[in-house]
Order: structure tokens, then C-alpha cells, then sequence
């Protein structure tokens, strides 16, 4: 098995039979292709089209399915869902939130398919979720949402630290929450970041729960070592830097991903990984300071695949956050 990313300003919707799920980045308009897709409607900026989209390929046979409001495809040990909740039809409680409520729901709907369908393994999620910075039931809206994915895990009998998936969560002006994710039947090596804390061991801080991440992970298909680096921003230890320096914070995060990306270098079973190679998608709070984004990162990562996003990042002082991925074949294959 083989699995492509593929990204392009020209969405296709006309189904090939290889397209196993994948992201419509952007303000979208018009009807969704016919396999898994996540919407992330934010601005692109520096683009020349008003959408992305982004499509995993799989050159083996896939099977389908729609289960309590995820869409899925598979192909053998391979499994790529998309689940959108409105977190208003979840009431709220004395012990939770509506959007802690839809996401604990959203995670546990998550585990009980991949239990179905014999993947148990989460490789890499994306989460977005409405106004995160946002204070309501006297508690940040992100600090809620950990607070339900952890519940989650737990009682699914998941971890909640050491091999956990690699992951993002972002914020968006409005919408569903809205989760993508990639699962196997083979657990991934997950990767920590020397110079940070890990998230899920995150002090009390930052919220009721830790955020249940990994800095990365290696995950692997028959002849095929795929690096995923989560979210990545300005975080030394566990403390933000250079907060209100846009550029400062731009090297930081670069830093952190050769960090993980050494770490990758040294469990994976590949060639190493390099910048230049990645693809990354970039997430900056100011619509303004793109063009210092850009202008930092180029001589950083030079002509590497970038999608540049307007959206919130999940603490308040952080101005950007990027996440990354490549894919290696492994020798012999």
C-alpha cells in the first residue's frame, strides 16, 4: 500500500476511486467531493484561489461507511473519518459544557468505530473548533475541549499520555466542532520535543487537563515511514516566547519542528527528514502579519509546500502555529 498527500488550488470533486479523504481548505463553496472531507472555513492568505484542497491517495481498495455521523473510508489497515458536531445540541450540565459535552461525544464515537473496524490505533487528528480564546461557563473554550477529549480516552480505555496521536486544534470564527482523523491497525511511534514539556504533562496552568497529544508521530504502511508533526508554536518548556514578536515567534516554531523532526530522524527506520521537504499548513492569528510570516520563513524552510491560514491559535499570546508532514519509502520497497 502506498498513501499520497496531495494538495491543490484546483478542487477536484469527480471521484478517481484512489481518493481515500482528505480537507477543503478555505472559504468553500459548491458541493463537497463524494469521499471523506473536513471543511476548514478560515481565510487563505497570500493564495490565488479561495480554497485548497487536500487529498490523501491510497492505491489500494477501499470500503466506505457513515457511522453515528462520521464519514469514512478504509483500505486494509488504513481508516480516514470525518465527524462535525453542533455543540448547541448538546445541553449543558452541572458537570460539563455543550462544547466539553460534544467533544467527549465526538472522541467517543471516534474509539467505538475504530473498535468496529478493527484499527484501533489514532494516528493524527485535526480539531477545530468555534472562537477558541473565548471564555464561557467560566472556562476557555479550548481548556473545555481538553477537558472532554480526556474524558473521552479514559473511559474508552485509551492512554492519555506516551503514545498518543500527533494533533492540532484550532480555532475558527464560527461552525461545527469539526474532527478529521487517520487511524491503523499498527500503533504509531510517537515523538516528544526535547526542548518542550509534553503537552498531556502541561502544568495545572493551562486548564483542568492536559491537552492529550504527541509533538509527532511515525506511522507506518507496508514499505512507507509517513512523519506527521502536530501543531507547533513559540512553546519553550511549557511557556510561550517572544510573545507580540511575530518573526521571534516564526523561528521559534521552526525550531520546535527540526527539534521533532530530529527526533524523527532517530527512532524512524527511513532517511532523514529535512525542512525543505515538508508540507506545511500555517496558521496566523493577524491576517496582517503574513507578510512577515512569509518573509521569515523562507529563508527557513525555503521552497517548501505551504498553505498559509487565518485562524486562532489555542492560547491567547500565541500569534501563529504551524504543523507539517512528509512521507519516506522504506528501503526495499
Amino acid at each position: 500500500m502506498n498513501l499520497q498527500f496531495v494538495s491543490s488550488s484546483s478542487v477536484v470533486s469527480r471521484e478517481t476511486g484512489s481518493e481515500l479523504g482528505g480537507a477543503l481548505v478555505g472559504v468553500p463553496t459548491g458541493s463537497a467531493p463524494a469521499w471523506p472531507v473536513q471543511r476548514v472555513v478560515a481565510p487563505l492568505l497570500g493564495a490565488n484561489a479561495p480554497v485548497v484542497g487536500e487529498t490523501w491517495l491510497t492505491d489500494q481498495l477501499m470500503t466506505s461507511g457513515h457511522s453515528e455521523g462520521i464519514a469514512w473510508r478504509r483500505s486494509n489497515g488504513l481508516l480516514y473519518g470525518v465527524i462535525e458536531l453542533d455543540e448547541h445540541d448538546f445541553p449543558a450540565t452541572e458537570k460539563a459544557s455543550p462544547l466539553q459535552a460534544a467533544s467527549e461525544e465526538a472522541y467517543r464515537r471516534i474509539f467505538r468505530l475504530l473498535d468496529a473496524e478493527q484499527l484501533p490505533y489514532l494516528w493524527r487528528v485535526w480539531n477545530y473548533l468555534a472562537e477558541i480564546n473565548v471564555e464561557t461557563y467560566a472556562l476557555e473554550r479550548y481548556r473545555q475541549f481538553n477537558i472532554g477529549r480526556q474524558d473521552a480516552f479514559l473511559e474508552c480505555r485509551r492512554g492519555t499520555t506516551g503514545n498518543v496521536p500527533a494533533a492540532c486544534a484550532i480555532g475558527l470564527a464560527g461552525g461545527p466542532l469539526s474532527i478529521a482523523f487517520l487511524a491503523g491497525d499498527t500503533p504509531a511511534v510517537p515523538l516528544e520535543n526535547p526542548r518542550q514539556v509534553s503537552a498531556y504533562n502541561y502544568p495545572a496552568d493551562y486548564g483542568p487537563r492536559s491537552p492529550t497529544f504527541s509533538r509527532g508521530a511515525l506511522a507506518y504502511l507496508p514499505g512507507q515511514e509517513i512523519l506527521f508533526i502536530s501543531g507547533t508554536a513559540s512553546i519553550v518548556g511549557h511557556q510561550t516566547v517572544f510573545p507580540g514578536d511575530v518573526a521571534g515567534q516564526c523561528r521559534e516554531s521552526v525550531a520546535n519542528i527540526q527539534a521533532v523532526i530530529g527526533e524523527a530522524n532517530r527512532l524512524g527506520r527511513s532517511g532523514p527528514y529535512s525542512l525543505t521537504e515538508l508540507s506545511f499548513r500555517v496558521y496566523v492569528r493577524h491576517a496582517g502579519d503574513f507578510p512577515v510570516v512569509r518573509e521569515t520563513l523562507l529563508p527557513l524552510i525555503g521552497n517548501a509546500e505551504i498553505v498559509y491560514v487565518q485562524a486562532d491559535i489555542c492560547r491567547h499570546d500565541l500569534l501563529l502555529e504551524i504543523e507539517a508532514m512528509a512521507s519516506h519509502l522504506l528501503e526495499g520497497s
